[in-house]
């Protein structure tokens, strides 16, 4: 059974036709990339998956449910989370304060609790803070803990918005370019957190990159689209050598 499964997934602005006919499906435990050319509906399929955009027709299905008519909301308790194209974070508040951001899915007491500090809020606390030291462990990101987002580094964002999508807890994480703008080394660092939330977390990965090497690296299988459509579809080696894709985005590339 598919834990994640897109059926003919379409938008359209007006005229423009965004994504349109998009199938495809993702197993439990597989890391599933999407690949294409600037402007070929990426991201757009995330935003369709994470309910920020209404599809024009289509359906999606998370974990056997229908998530079509889903509100945003309503998504990352079901045990979806996603990181951004462009890093998404509070700039003025620290690394500990937006990882634990990513547990307010998980919030399970009242306001009247919360104002007194009852013993079950102090227990759900103490519970977030351990879920998000692990995260940060996992991550290595224990020396920035108390550092605030704006004097960071680009690279060290781009975990740090990773990390508070592993602090949803989700089942499936849909990662937006996560190799975007990091050296070759930071590159190699997100390949093997990628195998180690396969092996260790259990978790499900869709991501969209750019960075060949890593989808090679990483994928089980990868979807490659342009203007909207898909190409192609099967093993990094299999989408690598059809033609289409080679003529589409990767170029005299992917011959080498």
């Amino acid at each position: 059974m598919s834990l994640l499964e897109v059926e003919d997934l379409a938008i359209h602005f007006g005229g423009v036709k965004a994504v349109d006919g998009v199938s495809f499906s993702v197993a439990p435990g597989e890391v599933f990339s999407i690949i294409g050319p600037n402007g070929a509906g990426k991201s757009t399929i995330f935003n369709l998956i994470s309910r920020i955009y209404k599809p024009t027709r289509g359906t999606i299905r998370f974990d056997g449910a229908d998530i079509t008519a889903f509100q945003a909301h309503q998504v990352a308790p079901l045990g979806i989370a996603r990181t951004f194209q462009n890093i998404e974070l509070f700039d003025h508040s620290t690394v500990l304060d937006n990882l634990l951001m990513g547990r307010h899915t998980h919030r399970s007491t009242n306001f009247v609790q919360d104002m007194l500090f009852l013993p079950a809020v102090r227990r759900a606390e103490r519970a977030h803070r351990r879920r998000v030291e692990e995260v940060m462990e996992f991550l290595e990101l224990e020396a920035y803990r108390e550092k605030m987002i704006a004097g960071l580094p680009y690279g060290v964002r781009k975990v740090v918005e990773i990390g508070r999508a592993l602090a949803v807890g989700p089942k499936l994480i849909l990662l937006d370019e996560p190799a975007s703008g990091l050296s070759v080394e930071e590159s190699q660092d997100v390949a093997f957190w990628i195998e180690d939330m396969r092996r260790d977390m259990g978790l499900t990965v869709l991501m969209v990159e750019h960075d060949m090497r890593l989808v090679a690296q990483v994928s089980d299988r990868v979807l490659a689209v342009a203007n909207g459509k898909p190409l192609a579809q099967g093993t990094p080696s299999q989408v690598k050598a059809d033609p289409a894709v080679q003529a589409a985005y990767l170029g005299t590339e992917v011959a080498q």
